[in-house]
């Protein structure tokens, strides 16, 4: 098998009508997985991606596509299309903000009476006020991607809180992101029956305070907001991803193509 040069990491939060930033629409969405498909992308799941970091060989044309922060739009408009296609994607939870409930409606439902969903502003005014089931997946909604294969879950903390911005004393700082790492992977193992080494940083944001802590939690692949892509041996404690934008598969087309070839894409990254 002919293996990827680079596998891009894209990175996604919302995926819904809702628009405001770090959305995609459904349509746009829609458009960018089915052109996926068509080039013969093959989309890789932790493990694959991880072995890939590690020397294994994966398809020429291989993506990782990941989702933050675990809105329910992902449930109600992403998975759909991911089943369509036979894809995978890792979503990165914040746990403490999933709650208990019966599965709602999505686009493939029977019913069309699919959940309002919130802007990206309105969505974070609404978990800042305690309430998150809004806007944020139930457990019943994570088990039934997983059981479809369209969704792997992994940690993105229990809070999603900035522990450098919270404590200016770095004792306290390391204290609280180290319970709410370790939080977050009992959390997982309690709902999900495992928690991976695969954990994304809040707001993109790591020092080398939160390294530590993160090894020291049991946590080895860590994903940034760093554009770049990802190549054989590479380092699993620095996964840069791509930024996906509201626009038609023909934007994202383009952007595989740079970013599935390592010179090409640090010359791009240089001259953007």
């Amino acid at each position: 098998m002919k293996t990827a040069r680079a596998v891009p990491v894209l990175m996604y939060h919302h995926v819904s009508p809702a628009a405001g930033a770090v959305t995609v629409s459904p349509a746009n969405f829609a458009d960018q997985m089915a052109m996926l498909a068509r080039e013969g992308y093959t989309t890789l799941g932790a493990r694959a991606f991880s072995a890939y970091l590690a020397g294994e060989p994966v398809p020429e044309k291989s993506v990782v596509l990941t989702f933050d922060d675990g809105y329910l739009d992902n449930w109600v408009h992403a998975h759909p299309v991911l089943a369509q296609h036979g894809f995978t994607a890792i979503g990165f939870l914040v746990s403490g903000w999933v709650n208990d409930g019966p599965v709602r409606p999505n686009t493939a439902s029977a019913s069309s009476n699919v959940p309002e969903l919130l802007g990206h502003t309105e969505s974070k005014a609404a978990i800042e006020a305690g309430e998150t089931d809004k806007v944020i997946a139930r457990w019943s909604e994570i088990h039934a991607m997983r059981e479809a294969g369209t969704f792997e879950f992994h940690s993105h903390t229990h809070t999603h809180t900035r522990w450098d911005r919270v404590s200016t004393d770095a004792a306290a700082k390391r204290a609280g992101l180290r319970h709410d790492l370790l939080r977050s992977r009992a959390t997982l193992e309690e709902n999900l029956g495992e928690a991976s080494d695969h954990l994304c940083w809040p707001q993109g944001y790591f020092d080398t305070d939160y390294l530590e802590e993160a090894a020291a939690a049991g946590f080895r692949h860590l994903y940034t907001v760093q554009p770049g892509t990802n190549t054989q041996h590479g380092d699993p404690g620095n996964i840069f991803r791509l930024d996906v934008r509201n626009k038609p598969a023909p934007w994202l087309k383009s952007r595989m193509w740079v970013h599935s070839r390592p010179l090409v894409s640090r010359l791009y990254l240089k001259i953007k």
